[in-house]
């Protein structure tokens, strides 16, 4: 009998049967490549081509709680379990971005973009072209860090060209990642790389009409189990596991009567404005992600500059305090400074003076502190002339672009783009970049002071050690005073480039500071004290101003996302974190209704129809036993209430009670696709699997009631109409192992990846095609 059920099966075709050296956790395969990506156990992440041939592997040296690609395929996001969110490059591996927007583990991301392009009001694409590139070279990189590796700050290696397309988002389609943690807060950034909103679901409320009184719910406690955006990124839906209360005009908390609240909801989130905001979001990100990536060059050249710079007056300080010994040991009381200006003076050169530049410092000793400070200051103008000056300019345009979509306030003030606070930010970088010449100004100078200085020095060695000096270069008397009087024991560079406890303010004489005020009159800066400011304190000043001016449209946007629906979908008896809850199986996908009955209100496009899949544990109801749910409609169905009727559906399909439901996954063209565990008598533990696909949207659906009590479990409407799942008469194919979670399916190659308990991966393809099956090997 078992061969004959065996027989009926039909069989998927196998590509590979292959051993693994550790459990896989995730699996996700590339939306746009035959390449799939897998965290094994001890948190590294492989990635395989199709064929099994694996590219690369990576270890970020924490926990991976959560993966996703980007839409186009061409990076990978990776949720960790401090709440970081890092993206790597399909390629290599390498880091492209870390991002820090949680606080806690990542439990869940989605990676989603546009399904439309964007179009003008005439019907026309239109492409957001970013103007950067006609006016200046392709922007600088992040200079190397003495002793830094590669990725340590966040960024990839300058010789990669990833990082660059990463931020180029001009020709990319409009993109949200929405990145979910342990404690109840989702956050949403443009292209993955702009954070531009942020919400916590324990914050967020639904009203609803209660026994005749308008009341307010939401869900307590909750602990957030998948998020999925819409493609056309109007709705966001939630499934958490909560207690669902009434919230009371004093904000208290209530349990609703006569019901066990505390189990599996599902949110309907409005996330309109990004769909109605999309061109401005996407011009705002562009433009702000640009000028952050930039930040990070002047921050990483200043802290380059001051480390360098340090390290050559190190070596001047440690040669030259060895003079002031001298100096005491002799019994003196002058300064280094005297006795040094003494022998400019043509005076009788004193014991220590003698002995320090004819035996502790000598010819040699002055050549290599003249190299390494010389060597210094070219240095630190070659930072600044290929770093740290091209970053302020193109900061300066790019801010300034921003200042001009600013003004317009008819489509930018809606998403948070405050006017006085771009103003603000674009003077700011344009007192950086007025703070940068002036400071190529000083170094040059004091390079200058020091070379004569060194100068001078060797001529009265020479001429100490009676040796001929004609070959030596010049020095100027007049300059060697200043030096000794000025920068000996003084260190100005050091003090423009570094943040110090103590505020340094540079002495600026009364008739520069007059002529700035004067200036003011005629679009100067309004802020006449940024002369006595150093460059550090200037680019801290610019770096906060862009702070404010970029948290408004933060702010902005997650004031406007909102929630308009909860569903509440089994209860659960047990604990919320217990372990047979974390493990039911989920899935929610979009699918377009091609049908074109319904359209999106917001879009004016076919509408997509959502498909919310999940197990129903036994212990939820006593007559729903080994059941699988399938909701749809119900991103849709949030729009109808509204209009007083309903339009959500749901079935219950029964599984063979010598089955269990492993995994499960949404396939395209409203197909699920099953992943089993054949149950056996004889042991507690699971015995050949099961791989079924089935059209989802041929199940006899039918319509549950909405009522205004959401505090009311509806799957009990469906226990009289349940489908039931017979193996041998759907596509199907036995697995001769015992499987686990995750069952990686993707929806454009037809194939599905599949996990036996022993270690093992099974890719089958789920195509018939011979055509389809030729292409993808």
């Amino acid at each position: 009998m078992e061969t004959d059920e065996s027989s009926r099966m039909l069989p998927f075709q196998l590509q590979f049967d292959k051993p693994l050296a550790s459990q896989i956790t995730i699996a996700e395969w590339n939306p746009e490549k035959d390449l799939l990506a897998m965290v094994t156990d001890d948190s590294k992440i492989l990635l395989h081509r199709f064929n099994w041939q694996r590219l690369w592997t990576i270890a970020p040296g924490k926990c991976i709680t959560s993966l996703c690609w980007r839409p186009d395929g061409k990076a990978i996001a990776v949720g960790l379990d401090d709440g970081m969110v890092s993206l790597h490059d399909v390629e290599n591996g390498k880091l492209l971005r870390s991002l820090k927007s949680h606080c806690a583990a990542i439990i869940c991301l989605n990676w989603e973009e546009e399904s439309q392009l964007i179009t003008d009001d005439h019907g026309y694409t239109s492409k957001y072209e970013d103007r950067t590139s006609r006016f200046f070279p392709p922007a600088p990189r992040v200079p190397r860090m003495p002793g830094l590796v590669s990725g340590d700050n966040g960024f990839m290696d300058d010789s990669e060209d990833s990082f660059q397309e990463l931020s180029n988002s001009s020709h990319q389609r409009f993109n949200i990642l929405c990145s979910a943690d342990k404690d109840g807060n989702i956050c949403f950034s443009i292209f993955g790389i702009f954070p531009i909103g942020k919400v916590n679901i324990h914050n967020l409320t639904f009203p609803t009409c209660h026994d005749g009184a308008e009341t307010t719910n939401r869900v307590s406690n909750a602990s957030i189990q998948k998020v999925a955006l819409s493609k056309d990124l109007c709705r966001l839906i939630v499934m958490c596991s909560g207690d669902l209360v009434k919230v009371g005009a004093d904000l208290g908390e209530t349990n609703m009567a006569g019901y066990n609240e505390h189990g599996l909801h599902c949110l309907a989130l409005n996330t309109t404005i990004f769909w109605n905001r999309k061109n401005e979001l996407h011009q705002v990100a562009q433009q702000a992600s640009n000028i952050e990536d930039l930040t990070e060059v002047v921050r990483t050249s200043l802290s380059v500059m001051c480390r360098q710079w340090s390290d050559a007056m190190n070596t001047f300080q440690e040669k030259f305090s060895s003079l002031s010994t001298l100096i005491i040991n002799h019994g003196l009381d002058s300064s280094p400074q005297e006795e040094l200006l003494s022998l400019l003076g043509g005076a009788r050169t004193s014991p220590p003076v003698h002995q320090f530049l004819v035996n502790t410092l000598g010819e040699v000793g002055v050549k290599r502190i003249s190299k390494v400070l010389s060597g210094a200051g070219k240095e630190l103008q070659r930072i600044v002339l290929d770093h740290l000056q091209p970053a302020v300019e193109v900061i300066g345009f790019r801010i300034g672009e921003l200042r001009g979509l600013s003004r317009w306030r008819a489509r930018y003030h809606s998403i948070g783009l405050d006017e006085s606070l771009i103003n603000n930010a674009t003077e700011k970088a344009g007192t950086l970049l007025v703070q940068v010449e002036r400071f190529m100004r000083v170094l040059s100078s004091v390079v200058q002071q020091y070379s004569n200085f060194f100068n001078w020095l060797l001529k009265c060695i020479k001429l100490l050690m009676s040796e001929p000096s004609d070959q030596l270069l010049p020095y100027n008397s007049e300059l060697v005073i200043i030096f000794l009087k000025f920068l000996y024991e003084q260190d100005p560079v050091k003090q423009l480039l570094e943040i110090s406890e103590i505020e340094y303010e540079v002495e600026i004489d009364l008739e520069t500071m007059q002529r700035v005020r004067e200036l003011v009159q005629f679009g100067g800066f309004s802020d006449i004290e940024y002369l006595r400011r150093t460059l550090a304190k200037e680019f801290q000043l610019m770096e906060l101003s862009f702070k404010e001016a970029f948290q408004m449209p933060f702010t902005t946007i997650s004031r406007k996302i909102l929630c308009e629906d909860i569903l509440p979908l089994f209860p659960v008896p047990t604990l919320p974190k217990s372990s047979s809850f974390m493990r039911i199986p989920t899935s929610v996908s979009y699918y377009e209704d091609s049908s074109g009955a319904s359209v999106t209100p917001q879009t004016g496009q076919n509408q997509f129809i959502d498909y919310v899949s999940f197990q129903v544990p036994d212990e939820c109801f006593s007559d729903i036993i080994n059941c699988l749910c399938i909701v749809r409609g119900f991103m849709h169905d949030s729009h109808c209430l509204k209009k007083g009727c309903s339009t959500l559906e749901a079935v219950l399909l029964h599984v063979p009670v010598d089955y269990q439901c492993v995994d499960l996954s949404l396939y395209k063209d409203s197909q699920i696709v099953l992943l089993l565990n054949k149950v056996t008598n004889t042991s507690e533990s699971a015995g050949d699997g099961c791989m079924v696909i089935l059209q989802a949207s041929d199940l006899p659906y039918i319509s549950i009631s909405r009522s205004a009590h959401i505090d009311v479990w509806r799957l009990p409407e469906l226990k009289d109409s349940v489908a039931y799942l017979h193996i041998e008469d759907e596509k199907a194919r036995t697995i001769p192992h015992s499987v686990v979670a995750p069952l990686a399916v993707s929806a454009s190659r037809g194939v599905a990846c599949v996990f036996a308990a022993r270690k093992r991966a099974l890719v089958y393809i789920l195509e018939e095609d011979e055509d389809e099956v030729s292409d993808a090997e």
